[in-house]
């Protein structure tokens, strides 16, 4: 068993999800498969992070990985987590965060994609992985990705029930470098069609002129992989945007605060212009 997000409060773990033997796939000894941070939150946004924890159930061995292997950027991401619950708490915001190692299911892939439960990784491959039959990926599914997405929804919708409109933002890290190629971008923002928060949100993100800033880098938000934003954000027709800030620059508490702060700002920015604040609603 891995890391997950802690905090004071959380969702249950679904008792769906079966192991081959007929034993649940997450026990009584295994985290949640979310936790929800400051769930009474005032502001209209809901944060998520679907790559906060790199816990593995412990009916799946680790799948078969070394323990240093699940403490890389392919298990998680790294910080995200940290830098989430902080913006939580800055913006008085709700937060979403997935327990599980996004190497048992990732909740940012639609289910049945290649990369939705990958057998390789960045080189490293992931015996727990193989030879997968489709009875073990839907056991997966319901056990960590379903609760997980429920939870958001439930969120949103919480946030529309008080008459007001959510605005989402999913918080990532990416590696710096990946393949061999060196990613000099500190912060981006990845969107797709609905640029309501991301132009804002960059122009706040560069008027400070001292970072290197990317628009869809280093992946592109029009990509149809992703998951979260395309199915709660532009399904939900809220506004939406993935921020993404480079691992090693969150590698320590110090580097935590500083870009929890320099997003937080940006974000504070951003809803200001588009009219949602801690009472408001977005447009």
């Amino acid at each position: 068993m891995r890391r997950t997000p802690s905090t004071a409060g959380h969702i249950d773990a679904a008792p769906a999800g079966e192991t081959g033997d007929g034993a649940p796939l997450l026990g009584s000894a295994d985290p949640p498969p979310c936790v929800v941070v400051n769930g009474a939150g005032a502001s209209p946004v809901v944060l998520a992070c679907d790559h906060a924890g790199n816990a593995v159930p412990r009916a799946l061995a680790g799948l078969g990985l070394a323990p240093a292997e699940l403490e890389r950027h392919i298990a998680w991401d790294n910080g995200a987590a940290e830098v989430a619950r902080r913006l939580a708490s800055r913006l008085d915001a709700c937060c979403v965060m997935a327990g599980y190692s996004r190497l048992v299911i990732d909740c940012n892939r639609r289910p049945g994609h290649a990369t939705s439960i990958p057998v390789e990784s960045d080189g490293t491959r992931v015996p727990g992985n193989e030879a997968l039959g489709p009875q073990d990926r839907a056991r997966r599914r319901e056990a960590v990705f379903a609760p997980y997405h429920r939870t958001l929804a439930e969120r949103l919708d919480a946030v529309r029930a008080d008459g007001r409109r959510p605005v989402l933002l999913a918080i990532h890290s990416f590696t710096p470098v990946l393949d061999g190629v060196a990613r000099p971008w500190q912060v981006a923002v990845l969107w797709g069609r609905d640029d309501t928060v991301p132009a804002p949100l960059l122009s706040a993100l560069r008027a400070r002129g001292d970072l290197v800033v990317g628009d869809n880098q280093p992946y592109s938000g029009r990509a149809q992989y992703g998951y979260t934003m395309n199915v709660h954000g532009v399904g939900g027709g809220i506004p939406h945007a993935l921020i993404e800030i480079r691992s090693d620059l969150i590698a320590d508490p110090q580097g935590v605060d500083r870009y929890a702060a320099i997003v937080g700002e940006a974000i504070e920015t951003t809803l200001s212009r588009i009219g949602a604040g801690p009472g408001g609603a977005a447009p």
